[in-house]
């Protein structure tokens, strides 16, 4: 996903390193963040807050489901959306900036000067939800790691970035065990002892939400099962929390349906640097026609639409309804990924014909026209560390890629070279697309079917529920699904190594499902390269993810399409503030007016 800041090792003078992006540089800097005060970074222009009341009641409109409540177990947008509005992670982000500020954290965190640790403080004060009723403790989250990196509750991304820590498992534990490698001495501090100088990188991906606190007392026995049982279960830190009963069970989520979400009576305003003004969400999982609800939402009252809508209620938000929506870059990239273990897709020379052949300026034009982003030539995006060695604007100098309306002739001379002597494919076998029954993901997969037509590939358009698009099919290698038409990946944190690793790395093929290599990459050049360059720093780090950047790109993977913005839509008497993060709206910044 996504859906933070990441920026090569250099040790700091005084052993505190910030975690942030500084535009004119790629090293860590020295200082140190405090309570609300911004660690460093780009900053986007939020939406107009209005005249912001305390209190009222926010009703989001969507077709999608979190994928889990569980913030151990969350990777997609909604369930980021939900995570960091009923907990509280070590770093969190502000509309209006992408740099990340503490939040559990009382400051940034302390990088050893040899890169080999990773210190941090917490505030005091942060106290979870009824019914536990106690303050947090740096052991919450020293047990927040360790039960991700188990089988009961699978952490999807636990071994990809966390890997360097000391005694962390190489495969999921049965049940919930110690690492020595993470340690809190006292209620207020946490340890992260590594055997790699990979400090850096661990600091940087500590704004994910795998940082949320979970209280071992409560929790365990939910994790004792597998899977865990957690996820109806949470106990909230931040400050909204799922209705719930007296014993914790979350009687506010309606897995399908609806998630409504009430005030923590245990958050204290005087620990955060998020204002929380509404009283009330509620959250709409089950809508149908997005279209309908984005009409709905823009000409009502109180409400706001889960993720970007449909081109033609976004052209009448941005052109006709000033104060109704916020934009911000989503710092990745969207892309048709290609199941290269597919046929005909295991021959390269195919995938390069489809990328020849595409029309990405129609796949663009699908989701909302120019507005929602640039042409996408390659997957590192632009204000992006690696994007410009990864070719920047321009991209690889790739003759397949050049033309974003799609070149036919060009795309033929590949088939005739994969050996198709026409130059359009006369095999037998019938490629599964799939995509939403909603636009704008239902308009972009019909434009991905078409293009796969220009080359006479047979192709079945598959439309299913948006929440099932991934869970249920383009994460499932046994589904065998040719092309997922829906397929989009954000920033983990700021660094290139979040950007290109999970997607098309290899070693994170997941052949039971809740698999992010969605084109199922397994290049042996590809995958040594990455390895190489996860302990490099500095402009070696970008030259050599730029490097791969490259690679990925000649190996026509996926066909990247468009380096969008987010845009999201409220209601006039709505004040929205879009998150930088987890690209869509915070519920802690936005308000009643």
């Amino acid at each position: 996903m996504l859906r933070a800041v990441l920026l090569p090792f250099r040790a700091a003078q005084g052993r505190r390193a910030v975690l942030g992006l500084a535009l004119s540089s790629v090293l860590l800097v020295a200082g140190c963040g405090d309570g609300g005060k911004e660690i460093t970074g780009t900053t986007t222009q939020p939406a107009p807050l209005g005249e912001a009341k305390q209190g009222g009641t926010l009703e989001q409109l969507g077709s999608t489901d979190v994928d889990f409540v569980d913030p151990g177990r969350t990777y997609f947008t909604p369930g980021y959306q939900l995570a960091y509005a009923i907990g509280r992670g070590l770093y969190g982000f502000k509309p209006g900036s992408s740099g990340p500020v503490p939040d559990l954290a009382e400051g940034a965190p302390e990088i050893g000067a040899d890169g080999m640790s990773v210190t941090v403080k917490l505030r005091s004060g942060v106290k979870f939800a009824p019914p536990v009723n106690r303050e947090v403790a740096a052991a919450d989250v020293k047990y927040a790691f360790e039960r991700a990196f188990s089988a009961n509750v699978g952490g999807p991304y636990a071994a990809t970035y966390f890997s360097a820590i000391k005694g962390a498992p190489a495969q999921p534990t049965k049940g919930v065990k110690p690492i020595v490698g993470i340690a809190a001495p006292d209620a207020r501090t946490l340890v992260f002892t590594l055997t790699r100088p990979e400090a850096a990188q661990v600091a940087a991906a500590l704004v994910m939400p795998i940082t949320i606190p979970v209280p071992e007392e409560y929790a365990k026995r939910f994790d004792a099962k597998n899977p865990s049982t957690y996820n109806t279960h949470v106990a909230a830190s931040g400050p909204y929390m799922v209705s719930s009963d007296a014993e914790g069970n979350l009687t506010g989520y309606k897995p399908g349906r609806s998630i409504t979400l009430v005030r923590n009576p245990n958050w204290d305003r005087s620990t955060d640097y998020k204002p929380a003004l509404l009283d009330r969400i509620k959250w709409k999982t089950n809508g149908g026609d997005a279209s309908l609800d984005a009409q709905q939402v823009l000409r009502g009252e109180g409400m706001s639409l889960d993720t970007d809508p449909p081109a033609p209620e976004l052209k009448n938000a941005v052109t006709k309804r000033p104060g109704q929506f916020g934009s911000v870059s989503a710092g990745g990239y969207r892309y048709f990924p290609l199941n290269t273990q597919v046929k005909p897709f295991d021959d390269p020379n195919v995938r390069k014909a489809v990328l020849a052949v595409f029309d990405r300026d129609a796949a663009r034009k699908a989701r909302g026209g120019e507005v929602i982003g640039e042409i996408a030539t390659h997957f590192l995006p632009p204000d992006f560390p690696g994007h410009e060695e990864g070719g920047g604007a321009d991209g690889p100098d790739v003759d397949f890629l050049k033309n974003p309306r799609g070149d036919q002739a060009l795309a033929e001379k590949y088939m005739k070279a994969a050996g198709y002597p026409s130059g359009k494919y006369t095999g037998s076998e019938k490629l599964l697309v799939v995509g939403a029954t909603s636009n704008p993901v239902k308009a972009q997969a019909q434009v991905a079917k078409a293009q796969l037509e220009k080359l006479g590939l047979r192709v079945e358009l598959r439309l299913v529920p948006a929440d099932a698009v991934y869970t249920e099919f383009c994460q499932v290698p046994a589904k065998k699904v040719a092309v997922c038409a829906g397929a989009a990946w954000g920033k983990d944190f700021e660094d290139p190594q979040s950007m290109l690793e999970p997607t098309f790395k290899g070693a994170n093929i997941q052949p039971g499902g809740n698999n992010n290599n969605i084109a199922q990459l397994d290049d042996p050049k590809i995958n040594a390269a990455m390895e190489k360059a996860a302990v490099l720093s500095g402009q070696e780090r970008l030259d050599a993810y730029g490097a791969i950047d490259k690679m990925i790109v000649e190996s026509a993977a996926a066909v990247p399409f468009v380096w969008d913005k987010t845009t999201i839509i409220w209601s006039k008497d709505v004040g929205g503030q879009v998150n930088p993060y987890y690209l869509t709206l915070d519920f802690t910044f936005t308000s009643r007016k």
